[in-house]
């Protein structure tokens, strides 16, 4: 048998503690090591054990990649990442997994197949919810525009690379050394370059563009933020239109009303890439910890606007911390969803009851935190906001609703918010599922329905808080 190849990674890891501001006893003590053993594997000296990967995983997240160069080592590393899952518990040890990637690797490839199936299966499971909420004699069960261009984002990660990538570009253009282009820059840039002529008025709606005239009207009423963003999806998608047009073309929706939505909803995108630019942002994200309100007054962009542009870092090579982002509004309805993280939202209604983000919507502008565990074992930490958007008019009522952001506990050192949380008690979470119709929880006080997959036994002279109990 071929002995496992040694692993030495000196370079990588010296980067790594210089960038996190380590000195190397710092280091060595996050590790569990001696400061002279780090030494001995900073200088090549010794090689990286299996355990010591584990740890360095653990210990930053977001920051350490192996520098692995042959299959066998990329394969051990998605079997780790596989068999990281709280499913399995502390089943494997670094080493074991190590052993298994270079002894049994047909054992090995097909575990990390079976757990992205898994993974898969879980997500198509929600579709009971779109299942049960639609009528289907309404749709022939065909999913909406709307849901089809939700869904298309999702399964792109809600990360665009070639129109992320125009919009960063455009952006140093117009940003004249700031991090992001303002707003006289973006105007200056309609009139001049795509010759056309810009008015504020009332009674347009929120923007209206005559494509014949070149003639584009804003409503004064807006918050800055989101005069200033409404320019920037007016800018992006007259600049960018060749860039969007490509990824429509290439989505393959099914009507015109998905393809027009799309458009729309990567013009969005678009402006978002093009007034929070990919690196500047992320690096700014980084030194503030992902404060939002320092990130908001830095990129002069709106609370909401800076937590949706966080929740879009997923650059092969230059990942943000992978969040997930949803907007809630005063009924409960989940109007804007995306996670990059193993939590998914309800398809359809609202999201579990005892989640923070409902009590948001009730508090505007006061910042709410919560650390919440799902059913599979799964910690996050989550922010939750709610806000009030003016609508400039007495007539008009404003907007209420809520943003929530957060990340899996592995990445609380880096998510300003869990500062002071003590994410190690048994009792600190708040047990959270993703619907009723889909949770498994027994014993939960706050269920409205009782999980589809499951029977229910009545017992008519026992009442608890729900008047069945689940088989």
């Amino acid at each position: 048998m071929p002995a496992t190849k040694r692993l030495f990674a000196g370079p990588a890891l010296r980067d790594l503690r210089r960038a996190a501001g380590l000195r190397q006893g710092e280091m060595a003590e996050r590790l569990g090591i001696s400061a002279p053993y780090l030494s001995q594997l900073e200088n090549g000296d010794r090689p990286l054990t299996p355990r010591l990967l584990e740890r360095l995983s653990r210990a930053f997240p977001l920051d350490w990649r192996e520098p692995e160069a042959d299959t066998r080592g990329s394969l051990a590393a998605a079997l780790r990442e596989a068999a990281a899952d709280p499913l399995f518990a502390d089943t494997f040890a670094g080493e074991e997994t190590a052993r298994l990637a270079d002894q049994q690797p047909g054992f090995a490839q097909a575990f990390v197949t079976l757990h992205a199936a898994y993974r898969r299966a879980g997500q198509r499971l929600q579709i009971i919810d779109e299942a049960m909420d639609v009528d289907a004699s309404d749709s022939g069960g065909a999913r909406l525009p709307w849901e089809e261009v939700r869904d298309w984002f999702h399964l792109a990660n809600n990360y665009i690379d070639p129109v992320d990538r125009a919009a960063e570009k455009l952006a140093r253009q117009l940003a004249r050394g700031a991090s992001s282009p303002p707003v006289d820059a973006i105007e200056d840039h309609l009139r001049s370059a795509l010759s056309v002529s810009l008015l504020y008025a009332h009674d347009h709606g929120l923007r209206e563009f005559d494509d014949s005239m070149r003639h584009l009207v804003i409503d004064p009423g807006l918050p800055a933020e989101s005069r200033r963003f409404q320019l920037a999806h007016q800018l992006a998608s007259l600049a960018l239109r060749d860039e969007i047009a490509a990824v429509v073309e290439g989505a393959h929706l099914r009507t015109a009303a998905a393809r027009q939505l799309l458009f729309v909803g990567l013009s969005n995108y678009a402006a978002g890439a093009l007034l929070m630019p990919y690196e500047a942002f992320r690096a700014a994200a980084r030194a503030a910890r992902h404060d939002i309100d320092r990130l908001a007054q830095g990129f002069g962009t709106s609370f909401e606007q800076t937590c949706h542009r966080l929740s879009t870092l997923q650059r092969e090579g230059a990942r943000g911390v992978p969040f997930f982002f949803c907007r809630v509004d005063m009924a409960g309805n989940i109007t804007k969803r995306h996670s990059a993280t193993r939590l998914q939202f309800a398809r359809f209604g609202g999201a579990c009851p005892l989640w923070i983000v409902h009590e948001a919507v009730a508090i505007p502008d006061r910042i709410l935190v919560q650390l919440a565990e799902t059913p599979d074992g799964v910690r996050y930490v989550s922010m939750a906001k709610g806000l009030v958007k003016p609508s400039g008019s007495f007539t008009r009522a404003p907007r209420r609703y809520a943003v929530a952001l957060g990340c899996e506990t592995a990445h609380a050192g880096e998510f300003i918010y869990a500062d002071g949380m003590d994410l190690s008690s048994g009792s600190a979470a708040t047990p959270i599922g993703v619907s009723c119709r889909i949770c498994p929880r027994d014993d939960c006080d706050q269920r409205a329905f009782p999980p589809s997959d499951r029977p229910i036994a009545v017992d008519p002279d026992r009442r608890g808080v729900v008047p069945y109990r689940i088989g």
